[in-house]
């Protein structure tokens, strides 16, 4: 049983990048059930920020299918399309304090550091008429907020102990060279103004949680409760997504979905379930939510 962890707002955010799969209702059901087995608010928030990936009619599919399996949120979905200014706003913020630069490497050059920035945009100065990239400044900020150590680590309730090294790791995007907000500034941005203090999501995005604790802790708020549940993989290894041709959930199958996701969960619904309509699997579920049964592993095959 979960105790009730007062406050608790918690939310889930899919890209519109096409409509739910198994992997996707998966981290829906458990980020919703988690905030429910606490008494809390939980939210959705459509991360339509990339134009180029995006389907149209993908975002309603989402809200259609969520609503389908009785997952219901608690306020009219967020659109981050629409928040181009909260972003500007906070880009400017970091600007001002010495905390953001403009970068001007290619993709070559960036692939031939692994991906390991090395912070040479630093010391350079680039013409706004240059195209360019806008980078946190990381060692800048953890000075600002008296950080000694280039090392964020943070205990996931799931995974256990992570971080990241921002010595090695360098400086990171929060402006695309395109012209769009990077997910990195825009989902802080989100997650500080709607109070957000937990999350859960899949293991595919641990990797980017220390980069957001160190924004978030820029912006002087502390940082949520990370939960990060395994991903679900084909039998090859490769993540269900959407990219990957991952199939839409049926939903006139949502009732069998639900109790899918629970086994996957290690939730171990009864049998007594089997044939019961989903606001009777869910509140079981809530009832019975019992986070440390949640595979401690990064992926699981569906």
């Amino acid at each position: 049983m979960a105790h009730p962890v007062n406050p608790y707002i918690g939310r889930f955010a899919p890209s519109p990048s096409g409509p739910l799969h198994m992997g996707s209702l998966l981290c829906a059901l458990a980020s919703y059930l988690d905030a429910r087995a606490n008494q809390g608010t939980w939210y959705v928030r459509i991360e339509d920020l990339d134009p180029p990936r995006e389907v149209a009619g993908a975002d309603q599919r989402i809200l259609d299918s969520l609503s389908a399996h009785h997952l219901h949120w608690d306020s009219p979905p967020v659109y981050q399309s629409q928040r181009a200014e909260a972003y500007q706003h906070a880009l400017q913020q970091l600007k001002h304090l010495g905390q953001a630069y403009r970068c001007s490497c290619n993709r070559k050059r960036l692939a031939e550091l692994n991906h390991n920035y090395d912070n040479a945009c630093r010391s350079r100065s680039i013409s706004d008429n240059t195209p360019a990239a806008i980078r946190f400044h990381t060692d800048a900020a953890r000075q600002a907020i008296h950080l000694e150590t280039s090392n964020i680590c943070f205990q996931d309730e799931i995974q256990g102990e992570s971080g990241e090294d921002f010595h090695h790791t360098g400086d990171f995007v929060i402006h695309r060279k395109d012209g769009l907000f990077a997910y990195q500034l825009a989902v802080v941005v989100d997650d500080i103004a709607q109070g957000i203090t937990h999350i859960v999501r899949g293991s595919d995005l641990l990797d980017t949680t220390a980069k957001q604790i160190l924004l978030t802790l820029t912006f002087g708020h502390p940082p949520p409760i990370y939960r990060h549940i395994p991903v679900l993989t084909y039998d090859t290894g490769l993540k269900l997504s959407k990219q990957n041709h991952a199939q839409a959930i049926d939903d006139t199958s949502a009732s069998h979905n639900l109790l899918r996701c629970l086994r996957y969960l290690n939730q171990s619904p009864p049998e007594t379930l089997k044939n019961a309509d989903c606001s009777s699997i869910l509140e079981w579920a809530i009832e019975h939510w019992n986070l440390p049964l949640v595979p401690r592993c990064l992926s699981i095959p569906q």
